[in-house]
């Protein structure tokens, strides 16, 4: 991201009863580890529901059914010591194979490079056990539940 860009992305939260599937990163500047649920960058022309499907696909080869829109977050943050400013439309859905719900852990693959994505609860995330960004999700979820 260029400095003073305000970066348009979407997210994808997967539940499984009080678990969400999310991808594990640190910064690098703070060793901080925090967990965000799968997505990426918008692309110019592309409507925010087709960037799901294909940051899933990219990411880790999976296919998603019953995507359905949430909300949008705005996230000011910084990471590895620099500023950033994304607005993040967030979707829930399903997978398509429901062998992924089964699954303990998976590799994937970003723009960044290699990451582990797994299944974490959410009650760890409400206690500040686990740290979950962007900032306001777990609020957007909690009002949105099922």
């Amino acid at each position: 991201m260029k400095p003073g860009e305000i970066r348009p992305i979407v997210v994808c939260v997967f539940r499984d009863d009080d678990r969400i599937f999310v991808g594990e990163y640190s910064d690098p500047s703070t060793g901080e580890t925090f967990y965000r649920p799968l997505g990426g960058a918008i692309r110019f022309g592309e409507l925010s529901r087709e960037s799901i499907t294909r940051e899933l696909r990219e990411e880790m080869g999976a296919e998603v059914k019953n995507v359905r829109y949430v909300g949008v977050l705005e996230n000011i943050f910084t990471y590895d010591g620099k500023p950033g400013h994304e607005i993040v439309l967030v979707y829930e859905a399903s997978f398509a194979d429901v062998e992924l719900y089964n699954i303990e852990s998976i590799a994937c693959c970003d723009d960044d490079g290699e990451f582990v994505a797994s299944w974490k609860s959410l009650a760890d995330f409400r206690a500040g056990k686990d740290i979950l960004y962007p900032e306001g999700l777990l609020d957007l979820l909690d009002r949105q539940a099922p």
